[in-house]
């Protein structure tokens, strides 16, 4: 979010812009606009009035107003309306200056099909290079890969390798790692910026460059993608496909997109909403949240439901009605917990090599150890309190079975869904808390009925 001094910033500043577009002074207006940072140009640009942008598009080349766009790439809510906004042929040629992988971004942004149009606009080349990456399955390599990399050949020497790279390097998104083909496009290996620059001009290219390269699979899942790129802290990694062609890179700003992306996704589901929903409708943030909420609120009258069967309990033993709240909050924060720790150990590279029992095992004894200290702390507070120990020992034993359940509960679940191709993340924090209210009363309940004699005493 930005800060109060940076808003106030850009309002001053888009109030600026606003008064030289209504004036018409195209030189002013480039000479004041032009000198912000990109990313304040996008702020500013976002803030004008349709009818100022109209007259921004007539200022600016779609060059220049591709650069700011590929600012406003993440921010999905406002691009189609303002793609829409322009002349076709202007927006065509923007989302052609742009590299490919944001311009199918900003694309896919659009109805599917008005996006043919933009398309035949286009230089058919860059159509076609926009075609190709559009028609991945989302959410893989191939779908968030651009193909403006460098190639070379490995016969080439470093001299003619330095000039193939001053003329391509104003087209190419990253210029830090120039790729070695074969005649078929074969990924063959890779030569950093710093070893052409340091290398004698006469040596070969195979001479110099590291065959040992980190790909991965044009169909590979995205978030399996950044993984590898956090391991080995490349800027860069080469997409290829089952025969090692070299179809693209995917750069590093990509790999934070997915890192951010993945992240939300997760967040989401924990907290049963989308959580980038902030801008939309009222009605449709309703809409988006209403399933879950009903969901909820059946499996909460689940828990009203159970409770009212012990009503001559809570009747002949009123201070138990007390403590309910205590012990279904505590489990169900224990199987949140629980929950997070799953779907991030889920996620991990080394979940597999642990294995599903390992994991269960470890979240078991983690909520016997919690329960039995949570359980050992309200035992002395509320003997202490109430001056029955029997009491306090129900309590405390009640929580340590709501704890170690809840804790299971909070593992297994998540693990279940992630053995049936399903999003572990969608075990949402509210769903395993309205479950651990259910477990917890009646692991309460029961117990405390044992010792119904001794506790009206």
């Amino acid at each position: 979010m930005l800060d109060t001094q940076y808003e106030f910033e850009i309002v001053r500043e888009t109030e600026r812009i606003e008064r030289i577009l209504q004036e018409e002074d195209m030189a002013r207006f480039r000479e004041h606009f032009l000198s912000y940072p990109l990313y304040d140009q996008a702020q500013i640009y976002r803030s004008l009035s349709p009818e100022a942008r109209q007259v921004m598009y007539q200022y600016l080349s779609p060059k220049e107003m591709s650069d700011m766009f590929e600012i406003l790439e993440e921010d999905v809510e406002s691009i189609e309306e303002f793609i829409l906004e322009m002349n076709k042929q202007y927006a065509a040629d923007m989302l052609a200056s742009m590299y490919t992988d944001n311009a199918v971004d900003m694309l896919q942004q659009l109805e599917p099909e008005s996006i043919p149009r933009y398309l035949r606009l286009m230089n058919p080349e860059q159509a076609a290079s926009i075609r190709e990456i559009i028609n991945y399955e989302d959410e893989t390599a191939g779908a968030i890969m651009t193909t403006e990399f460098i190639a070379i050949r490995a016969n080439q020497t470093v001299r003619s390798a330095m000039a193939l790279l001053k003329s391509k390097a104003p087209e190419a998104e990253t210029i830090y790692y120039i790729y070695v083909v074969g005649l078929q496009g074969e990924l063959l290996g890779v030569v950093s910026l710093r070893d052409l620059i340091v290398s004698p001009e006469n040596h070969m290219i195979f001479d110099i460059m590291n065959d040992r390269i980190v790909t991965v699979n044009v169909d590979e899942d995205q978030e399996d993608v950044a993984r590898t790129a956090r391991d080995y802290d490349f800027l860069a990694l080469p997409v290829v496909d089952d025969q090692n062609v070299l179809l693209g890179i995917i750069t590093v700003d990509d790999i934070l997109d997915v890192m951010h992306e993945e992240a939300t996704s997760d967040y989401s589901g924990l907290a049963a909403v989308d959580v980038e929903e902030s801008t939309v409708n009222p009605f449709r943030s309703a809409a988006k949240r209403l399933p879950w909420l009903i969901t909820l609120l059946i499996l909460g009258i689940g828990t009203s439901t159970l409770i009212s069967n012990y009503e001559g309990l809570i009747a002949d033993a009123a201070i138990l009605s007390v403590f309910v709240t205590l012990i279904t909050g505590t489990a169900g924060n224990a199987g949140t917990q629980s929950l997070a720790v799953a779907v991030r150990k889920i996620g991990s590279p080394d979940s597999e090599q642990r294995g599903w029992g390992a994991m269960i095992l470890q979240e078991l004894l983690t909520g016997l150890i919690s329960g039995v200290v949570t359980g050992a702390t309200i035992t002395v507070v509320v003997g202490i309190w109430q001056s029955n120990w029997i009491l306090s020992s129900i309590i405390g034993f009640s929580m340590l079975m709501a704890i170690t359940v809840a804790n299971l509960a909070g593992s297994l679940i998540p693990m279940l869904m992630d053995r049936l191709g399903f999003d572990p993340a969608v075990a949402s924090g509210p769903f395993i808390s309205t479950f651990s209210d259910l477990t917890s009363v009646l692991i309460y309940f029961n117990i405390a009925k044992n010792f119904l004699d001794v506790i009206v005493k």
